[in-house]
């Protein structure tokens, strides 16, 4: 498993070059904007992976529109669950697919919002529709289309994969959102969909303390998560994936912490 790093679409070259410079081999690329999917940016994308030899591993893609990442407004601004804001992000998205098969990824992942657990609720067949879409999207390029853990339960979305006939369909395992969100603890999450994990973000985090705020993230090895036994279950499942830091600060510290997460988790693969 190679340790990657999370590298914004707007400084792609500084970054990229940067974490080349740390070691890293692999990365993902994001952006929330949609101007930015342009052809000169995905050849940038592509000159700088070749010069610095990275694997860029996803496309992870944000989505217009409010964003709320709490228990409040959160099931109603983000993903393509929330109605209004649906067939405008699913065309995102697809942009999103065109522009990663131009910058030669073979990836792209998102966060599809709080998945009704009721498989009853009319959002949630709302949502395969727009899901079906995106899917055939990356299916015509031979790319797979991830979930990003974290707003709904392990089995909830272990189903919308089943729905979605599982083809072409996976997940990048949030390991710290499962925590963040109250949904699961990331290692156990792994019993019911680790099959379809091929992708991850390497993020710790604690556990809600009230009903109405996500947890507090933290640097790796801080938090709640067991990464000697997650690291374990992802070789016993056969991952041979990423293992792709995300430290959600900015500045110095965000980089201290990314080395030391890259030492740490470079221990535990070694074992």
């Amino acid at each position: 498993m190679q340790i990657g790093v999370l590298i914004s679409l707007h400084h792609v070259e500084e970054k990229m070059k940067e974490s080349a410079g740390y070691g890293f081999k692999s990365c993902q690329i994001v952006s929330w904007d949609m101007g930015a999917f342009t052809e000169e940016n995905a050849a940038l994308v592509k000159k700088v992976a070749k010069e610095t030899g990275m694997t860029i591993s996803t496309f992870w893609c944000g989505l217009p529109g409010p964003a709320t990442w709490n228990f409040t407004d959160g099931p109603l601004t983000l993903g393509l669950v929330p109605e209004s804001y649906r067939f405008e992000r699913t065309k995102a998205l697809n942009r999103g697919v065109e522009f990663a098969h131009a910058c030669g990824i073979s990836q792209i992942a998102t966060h599809v919002g709080f998945i009704p657990e009721d498989m009853n609720d009319p959002r949630y067949a709302g949502t395969l529709v727009a899901l079906k879409q995106v899917v055939r999207a990356c299916k015509k390029y031979n790319m797979r289309f991830l979930f990003e853990t974290g707003q709904e339960t392990p089995v909830t979305l272990l189903r919308t994969l089943e729905d979605l006939g599982g083809e072409n369909v996976g997940i990048n395992l949030d390991t710290g959102n499962l925590i963040l969100y109250g949904k699961a603890n990331p290692v156990d999450a792994l019993d019911v969909f680790g099959k379809y994990v091929f992708d991850t973000h390497c993020k710790d985090g604690e556990y809600p303390t009230n009903g109405r705020e996500l947890g507090n993230e933290k640097p790796l090895g801080q938090g709640a998560v067991d990464w000697p036994k997650l690291v374990a279950k992802l070789k016993a499942l056969g991952y041979e994936g990423p293992l792709t830091i995300e430290r959600e600060i900015s500045g110095p510290q965000q980089t201290k912490d990314i080395l030391a997460a890259k030492a740490m988790l470079e221990k535990l693969t070694a074992n």
